[in-house]
């Protein structure tokens, strides 16, 4: 995976390389301390990963990861851990609270490696893609082309399908998001990703898919734009 890092302070810079050379999947391609350095350098390089401080002058971590219009894999650093709760509501990979060992760096960095193979897994395959969803004990293979809408239900994630069809599993909306191709869906509202290839009609408030109508959250107007 090609990462980058960013961090105001280069102390904390130093860190992350060193981790990252140990860990042989990750090449950490480059450090800035200035995150309008690394927007200009993310425009022209490609990105599977952000190691990313959240207290930074001018702009922090946050307001930096929504100012990317298709941000790479996110796992934030930093020695506020009030940040962590907003960090997974972002869809953070994981949340690395400084001083954090090398033991730690390596498990948030499995994390992305697994979340990266799933990717290109379903993005790549020639015949039918598909992902394995843990459901309990077992792995239920699911086809990405028969996924209508993904939907948080209480402890639960309904996975809706073609053919009236459901699977509920215990893997979060948030992790379902990371798991499948972003170029195929798109989350719509807290509680809804949609499959694009899926939609029949949509206007500024809700999208149709088949014969059901899902909701489009406030703060994901921005989801429009993409989809027009």
């Amino acid at each position: 995976m090609i990462a980058i890092a960013i961090d105001d302070e280069p102390i904390a810079l130093d860190v992350i390389n060193s981790h990252a050379s140990k860990v042989p999947f990750i090449e950490l391609k480059a450090s800035f301390t200035n995150a309008f350095d690394a927007i200009t350098y993310l425009q022209h390089n490609k990105t599977d990963l952000i190691f990313l401080d959240i207290k930074m002058p001018d702009i922090n971590g946050i307001d930096f990861l929504n100012s990317l219009t298709n941000p790479p894999m996110v796992i934030f650093t930093t020695a506020y851990s009030e940040h962590a709760v907003k960090s997974f509501e972002l869809d953070a990979i994981d949340y690395l609270l400084k001083p954090f060992s090398l033991a730690r760096f390596l498990k948030a960095s499995n994390k992305a490696l697994e979340i990266y193979n799933y990717r290109n897994q379903a993005d790549t395959s020639p015949a039918d893609p598909f992902l394995f969803i843990k459901d309990g004990y077992e792995q239920i293979k699911v086809l990405i082309n028969e996924i209508l809408f993904i939907e948080a239900s209480g402890n639960y994630t309904q996975i809706h399908l073609k053919g009236n069809k459901l699977l509920s599993t215990r893997v979060t909306l948030n992790e379902m998001l990371l798991l499948l191709p972003q170029k195929k869906f798109i989350r719509v509202h807290r509680a809804f990703i949609i499959s694009r290839a899926q939609i029949t009609k949509f206007d500024r408030n809700q999208i149709w898919i088949e014969d059901q109508i899902v909701p489009i959250g406030p703060t994901y107007t921005q989801a429009l734009q993409e989809l027009g």
